[in-house]
């Protein structure tokens, strides 16, 4: 009998994965390796486990063309990685950089994007991406396939789980940055140790089994099994958020306040995940008994309906009735719960009813059941919702559900600057500031500022038209709405009344993309900052 030595830091990782049933024997694992220390160590610890786990290991690979030579370099390595232990290996090439030009993200947000979309794929949830060419040699087929041993490519083979390597100090790191932002509850989960992912086949799943490791015993560990991996150069660059956050925030406050700070941060995710858990069940409960649905009768009375399969998450109503579309919480059930109580609920009604609400929405619609705001006033939501108090009620109003309703025709509005002006149709405010020479915060959102000797005196609001181009930020040429929109998936009738501005002929600002920065100020030069809000009306 031969005994082979496991080190114990894949003890440690196979104690958590059965402990949290991330992984069972016969699961096809795709591990996503960037050829970087973190998810290098993660594939040699799951190779040291995988008879024990009874599990069949692949290496997968996104090339994001971010970093030029480099990028090509990661991918050989990755590859060479695969070939030397035998494993099939499946990768793709994907232009990051202009899939952010495209939909206006970050560019770091389009790779989580790319990879995400990927790893979907191969788990059997959706099309896969379209791989991009890398050479006149390249084809669909060389990006997407087992590149080691056989030549089967991998597609036809699918996955049950993808597993990535974001470690305990990335969740620290997540939840502090979120602290940082603002966040509730349901934000502190932070990074969740499984994502399902439903497939023809069934529920397939993304798994993070290193979420109770640190960094520095994966180098340790690697270093102790004499493996390499790649350096890449952008994690130590300031501009990003999260690379400030861990070279300078951490330390110091391991360092001056508590060296097991980071352990704390992700005990604290944890806590909140359960803790999440628990009220989401529980509301589920609340929800039934006080939200109801408007019926008209044949005396075209209202009455309140119990509408239980709305409320715990069925098919919502596809009827062009405004009055069968519209929502309401049963007003004295609400204000006789704790306060809690009265904000998960309203939180689970914009949930299922598909707008998002803030701390500060939150807090103003509770303000509106007790009165605080007087007769006669209604509160705007995101997305076209609105909500007014009742005696009995809050009624929560869905937005138009047909092309012939007035509130659904294109609107055009002036907005001077400085000044204000308010869209009844998609329930919110824009608003243009002049921020003076000198008195502009470094903490100010410079992608919505502009030169005001470029802008007009008066701005027109409007919803977007055919035929309307904008410039979004670090692309080539301007581009279509519809386009960038589509690209973005807005569509029914919040994509109709997508709001755009524009100075003269020229659309300058559209929600939810960044401009280019030939309209921008100096720094140190005065501003007019551009932004939408939302707000109590009269009613």
């Amino acid at each position: 009998m031969y005994y082979v030595a496991v080190h114990h830091l894949a003890n440690k990782l196979a104690h958590s994965i059965r402990r949290q049933e991330l992984l069972c024997p016969g699961d096809r694992v795709g591990v996503a390796v960037s050829g970087g220390r973190d998810s290098v160590a993660l594939l040699r610890l799951l190779l040291e486990l995988r008879q024990e786990l009874g599990i069949v290991v692949v290496v997968v690979h996104v090339n994001h063309r971010l970093r030029g030579s480099e990028s090509e370099s990661d991918a050989d390595f990755v590859s060479c990685l695969a070939r030397e232990h035998k494993l099939e290996l499946c990768a793709t090439v994907a232009d990051v950089a202009q899939h952010a030009c495209d939909t206006g993200m970050s560019v770091e947000a389009a790779a989580r994007d790319t990879r995400l979309r990927f790893f979907r794929a191969l788990l059997g949830n959706g099309l896969r991406p379209e791989p991009t060419r890398t050479g006149t040699n390249a084809s669909a087929d060389d990006s997407y396939s087992r590149r080691a041993e056989g030549g089967v490519p991998v597609h036809k083979r699918e996955l049950n789980k993808v597993v990535t390597a974001h470690t305990l100090d990335d969740q620290a790191e997540t939840v502090l940055m979120r602290i940082i932002r603002g966040t509730g509850m349901r934000g502190l989960r932070s990074i969740q140790p499984r994502i399902e992912v439903q497939s023809e086949r069934g529920t397939r799943a993304i798994v993070r089994p290193l979420l109770q490791l640190r960094r520095h015993a994966l180098e340790q560990y690697l270093g102790d099994i004499g493996q390499s991996w790649r350096e890449d150069a952008t994690n130590c660059d300031p501009k990003f958020t999260r690379n400030r956050v861990r070279q300078l925030l951490v330390p110091v406050l391991e360092r001056e306040f508590n060296p097991s700070f980071a352990e704390r941060l992700a005990e604290l995710a944890e806590i909140a995940r359960a803790e999440q858990d628990f009220w989401d069940n529980k509301a589920a409960g609340w929800v039934t008994a006080a939200i109801h649905r408007l019926e008209p009768d044949a005396s075209c009375h209202r009455r309140l309906q119990a509408l239980p399969a709305w409320a715990q998450g069925g098919p919502q109503s596809t009827t062009s009735n405004r009055e069968e579309r519209s929502r309401w919480v049963d007003r004295r059930w609400l204000l006789s719960q704790s306060l809690a109580v009265e904000r998960r609920v309203l939180k689970v009604v914009a949930e299922k009813a598909g707008f998002p609400l803030d701390f500060a929405k939150v807090e103003e619609i509770l303000a509106l059941a007790r009165g605080e705001h007087g007769a006669g006033k209604r509160l705007a939501l995101p997305n076209g919702w609105r909500v007014k108090c009742t005696q009995d009620a809050l009624e929560f109003i869905s937005p138009p559900a047909t092309s012939l309703s007035p509130a659904l025709r294109p609107y055009e509005l002036r907005l001077t600057v400085p000044g204000e002006v308010e869209i009844p149709e998609i329930g919110s405010r824009l608003q243009a500031i002049r921020i003076e020479a000198g008195e502009r915060s470094p903490h100010c959102d410079s992608d919505h500022l502009f030169d005001p000797a470029l802008l007009a005196k008066d701005l027109t609001v409007r919803s977007w038209r055919p035929g309307d181009r904008f410039w979004p930020a670090h692309t080539r040429a301007a581009k279509k709405v519809k386009e960038l929109l589509e690209k973005r998936r807005v569509h029914g009738f919040e994509r109709s009344l997508w709001p755009v501005v524009l100075s003269g002929n020229e659309v300058i600002w559209v929600r939810g993309f960044r401009g280019r920065a030939h309209m921008r100020p100096m720094a140190g030069e005065a501003a007019v900052l551009i932004r939408e809000l939302d707000g109590i009306e009269a009613v």
